[in-house]
């Protein structure tokens, strides 16, 4: 059973349906939906860090384009593996990874 938790005077409010993403909705009909993600972005890259920083320098870099993971879910941190296709096709989401260029 959703419950509609909080609602400004704009019309928008946090409907809560059963789940623990809440979704931003319009007053009245509750037919267009935005998901507002209540979770971390960073699901287990390194968490022990209280930062996870990483540098490149590019001159470095032995190949001319290399793809560096933005989403946080490639087994290869931070390095890109391709995980973004699986996240973006269950989530709806669109990120890619950072190509950097020689």
């Amino acid at each position: 059973m959703a419950s509609l938790v909080s609602f400004s005077p704009g019309g928008v409010g946090l409907l809560y349906g059963g789940g623990s993403t809440p979704e931003l909705v319009k007053s009245g009909r509750f037919s267009s939906r935005v998901v507002v993600r209540s979770s971390t972005v960073n699901p287990s890259v390194r968490k022990e860090e209280s930062k996870v920083v990483d540098t490149v320098v590019v001159a470095d870099l032995a190949k001319p384009n290399t793809a560096y993971c933005r989403c946080w879910r490639s087994k290869t941190f931070p390095l890109c593996d391709g995980s973004h296709v699986k996240h973006n096709k269950e989530t709806g989401d669109n990120v890619g990874p950072l190509l950097l260029k020689k």
